[in-house]
């Protein structure tokens, strides 16, 4: 046993060595101009399913639905881009990625309704994918996948006809879920929200993950501050309307507006306040 041990211990031992000269030579070609090998394209893809199976088995539809052109209308703005459609082609943006994120028509044969609202929510790392669940309605998120489950049944005559009659209907461009007035954020959710508006693109945030950036001020220690932006005392409520509104704050501020809801900015000050 101990044999085996041993032996099992410098093979992982020799894979991992293998792995990291791979990595650190710069073997492997990242660009978006070739596509990944068969190995890593099926490797990625069976890690997607299996983890879009798991996380969705228990979302059960809603019993209120949004009206059939809601679903359409919200195809039209979010997804027709990098996806096309029954006769209708993605758009370049759509084509150049890698993986190809390619036509929905199939995807009643290879996902359930579930998963399909759960990738339309949820978005998949490292695919291009967003993530709509913050600037989409759960409602309409349900309408788009209902959509797409459709999409096997619809001919390309189909298709222009559905998106005719969905042209006046105008897809959320924030997700409308009510939330009861509260005194404090909810630092957990702020952690996982300020994902979604790209704060670590520019600033370096402890407990987030992220490259080494140094667009913006690091905020580490950010609750031991005294001010915000050289101008605001370092409160949770000034901290929320400078993320809402900076240029208001500061109009020479290069501190862009990324459109921040209420709840959203409430629950991430309330996270950024916890980093001392």
């Amino acid at each position: 046993m101990k044999t085996v041990g041993a032996t099992l211990a410098g093979a992982a031992l020799l894979a991992a060595l293998a792995a990291a000269a791979v990595l650190y030579a710069g073997v492997y070609d990242v660009s978006a101009s070739t596509p990944h090998t068969q190995f890593v394209y099926s490797l990625l893809e069976t890690a997607q399913r299996q983890s879009v199976r798991v996380r969705a088995r228990s979302i059960e539809p809603p019993l209120d639905r949004a009206p059939p052109m809601r679903g359409a209308a919200c195809f039209k703005a979010r997804c027709e881009q990098c996806h096309g459609g029954p006769g209708v082609a993605p758009e370049g943006i759509g084509m150049s990625m890698q993986p190809v994120p390619g036509p929905l028509i199939d995807a009643s044969r290879n996902w359930r309704l579930r998963e399909v609202y759960w990738i339309t929510r949820n978005g998949v790392k490292m695919t291009g994918m967003p993530a709509w669940q913050l600037r989409m309605s759960d409602a309409d998120i349900w309408a788009v996948a209902e959509f797409v489950m459709g999409l096997s049944r619809m001919s390309p005559a189909d298709y222009a006809k559905r998106m005719q009659v969905a042209a006046g209907e105008l897809c959320s461009t924030q997700a409308a879920v009510p939330q009861p007035t509260q005194q404090a954020g909810d630092a957990r959710r702020g952690r996982e929200v300020l994902t979604q508006y790209a704060c670590r693109a520019c600033h370096l945030i402890p407990g987030v993950t992220g490259a080494d950036v140094h667009v913006g001020p690091p905020l580490g220690g950010l609750a031991r501050r005294t001010t915000i932006a050289g101008t605001l005392p370092n409160t949770a409520d000034q901290l929320e309307y400078w993320i809402r509104d900076p240029h208001g704050v500061d109009p020479r501020s290069a501190m862009p507006d990324m459109g921040v809801s209420p709840d959203d900015a409430r629950d991430i000050a309330a996270y950024l306040m916890t980093l001392h």
